[in-house]
């Protein structure tokens, strides 16, 4: 199942997107599905192309990171992999949804995207067991864990680079039926391949990464992990477009600008 977060020009709303590729359809639902539910608001469907998306889902809580989590990745900024998930934890205020243009920041430097898939939390859990994770997970979407290197390097910490505004695109909706063992994830900016990997190479894999992250802190409804970025990463310059494209979800697309 997809459920979108959308607006026609009012207020957000949800709905279940069906349909193929260019004649997708969404059927309305009643509130936010992580809390009543998936509920139909009844009337007609509305078209996909007649709507806005928005970031399908908006952190009540927390957006947890996990860096190095792709040996190719570690490998290639001359880092070794962590033994343990490597967190840190991103503001709300960084979420935008697809089409939203990531604003890049004053005084920034260096800029990368980097393709990631994302998890989201469907209920309360805290100290699960891997075996126990993939029952804490409501779906996943595409995200762009966009970061500042130079301040990555320089802060001793990744708040200010990894957590600007408009630094954390998710979207274009949340698929609830997925299996992420071995999802193809493949990067584009302006239309080239960047980055073309596969969440099998992840090396926590999804139920490591949730049962990690409960064993340090209660994990919300609406909570999101990001689970690494394969190989590839590089910058980005005002005025281009990035693509997140991944296997059995869709593709999550934004423009840079400077501001």
């Amino acid at each position: 199942m997809r459920i979108a977060r959308y607006t026609t020009g009012e207020d957000p709303a949800y709905g279940i997107v069906e349909g193929e590729a260019g004649a997708e359809v969404i059927h309305p639902l009643k509130g936010d599905p992580l809390y009543v539910g998936i509920v139909p608001a009844g009337g007609e469907p509305v078209a996909l192309e007649e709507v806005r998306l928005l970031a399908p889902v908006i952190p009540r809580s927390k957006v947890i990171g996990i860096g190095r989590n792709y040996a190719d990745h570690a490998k290639e900024f001359g880092n070794e992999v962590p033994a343990e998930p490597m967190m840190f934890l991103v503001p709300n205020t960084a979420v935008i949804g697809p089409g939203d243009p990531v604003v890049i920041p004053r005084g920034s430097a260096t800029v990368d995207y980097e393709g990631e898939l994302a998890v989201v939390i469907g209920k309360i859990c805290k100290d699960v067991r891997p075996e126990q994770a993939l029952e804490c997970i409501w779906g996943y979407t595409c995200a762009n864990d966009v970061s500042e290197r130079v301040w990555q390097r320089g802060d001793g910490q990744w708040a200010r680079a990894k957590g600007f505004d408009t630094s954390k695109p998710l979207g274009p909706w949340i698929v609830t039926d997925l299996d992420p063992s071995a999802l193809r994830l493949v990067t584009r900016r302006d239309g080239e391949v960047v980055q073309d990997g596969s969440t099998a190479d992840l090396v926590h894999d999804v139920p490591r990464l949730v049962s990690f992250a409960s064993t340090y802190f209660t994990l919300l409804p609406g909570d999101v992990i990001l689970t690494g970025t394969p190989a590839g990463v590089g910058p980005v310059q005002p005025g281009q477009r990035v693509s997140v494209e991944i296997e059995g979800i869709g593709t999550l697309d934004n423009p840079f600008v400077r501001r």
